[in-house]
């Protein structure tokens, strides 16, 4: 139903310019704790994937240069150059979201007094409900690099920094449940069976990917044991 996919998701009327990356941490919660529907849980899903992105690199960072993990050099500089980039990427995915829900909240608002504007109206709220429900989806498929990437690292870096391995991995996989959910509770505006089957399809695929790699994770934290490089070299 529809009101399930906009449930307290209405778009402030002023709208809320500018990027969530420009915003203070105490500015971005106190948005996201407002009325206003975005930053959402998309928004928020995507930033927690930010974070734990960033101490993808943070743990690179102080491992890479010992001659204790020179064997690791090659996995610690990829680790180096994609954490950065899905920390970009993530952020970027936040706008994405609030702006995929504003389309959406647009669509709504199209008149139907007529057969041709109620036309037009399910036309238009159907390609914004398939962008509320893409925008999580590359959301989801970006946090497998980042569970990837915690897995690479643990075992392999220093180990003063295993927690921060580990808490990068269920970052990962908690943003990846948020922006799962955000998919799916707009597939059944999409009007579309084929779509929905093929992202429901894709959903699944991906979260069981980001579980295993996160539970790998956790369990090579755990085990606190050093672990062979990767061989020959991590490719993003």
């Amino acid at each position: 139903m529809l009101w399930v996919a906009t449930y307290n998701r209405a778009v402030h009327p002023d709208g809320n310019p500018g990027r969530f990356r420009d915003l203070t941490i105490d500015q971005f919660a106190a948005r996201l704790a407002s009325s206003d529907p975005v930053p959402g849980g998309g928004s928020a899903s995507a930033i927690a994937a930010a974070l734990g992105a960033s101490l993808v690199t943070m743990v690179a960072s102080l491992t890479t240069g010992r001659p204790k993990y020179v064997d690791h050099e090659p996995m610690l500089a990829w680790a180096l150059e994609i954490g950065p980039r899905l920390s970009d990427r993530f952020l970027v995915l936040a706008d994405e979201d609030a702006e995929a829900y504003a389309g959406y909240a647009a669509a709504l608002k199209l008149p139907r007094e007529t057969e041709p504007e109620i036309a037009a109206r399910r036309h238009a709220m159907r390609a914004a409900a398939r962008a509320s429900s893409e925008a999580p989806l590359r959301c989801l498929e970006a946090c497998v690099d980042l569970v990837t990437a915690a897995e690479a690292l643990a075992g392999r870096s220093n180990p003063n920094a295993a927690s921060d391995v580990d808490v990068a991995a269920r970052l990962g996989e908690a943003a990846a449940r948020g922006a799962a959910a955000n998919v799916l509770i707009n597939l059944p505006s999409i009007g579309n069976a084929e779509v929905v089957d093929a992202m429901t399809v894709r959903v699944d695929q991906l979260l069981h990917d980001v579980e295993r790699y996160a539970a790998e994770t956790r369990e090579n934290v755990a085990r606190n044991e050093p672990r062979e490089p990767i061989a020959p070299q991590v490719e993003a």
